[in-house]
């Protein structure tokens, strides 16, 4: 599984417990975008919640 720099930057933001609003405003990208990335993330890594995402990358050293 390979992520790019954008999308372990996303789960890293959101592993910090920003709010996904916030988290768009800051890489430049509307809400609707993050979602979408956070939900092509997940079903890229075969899970089926945020969290599981963010927990995925931090065991294996990503964010």
């Amino acid at each position: 599984m390979r992520l790019d720099e954008e999308d372990l930057r996303l789960l890293a933001l959101l592993g910090e417990g920003m709010p996904l609003s916030s988290v768009a405003r800051r890489v430049a990208m509307s809400d609707r975008t993050v979602r979408r990335r956070i939900r092509a993330i997940c079903e890229q890594l075969g899970v089926k919640a945020t969290v599981q995402a963010i927990v995925w990358a931090a065991r294996r050293g990503l964010v």
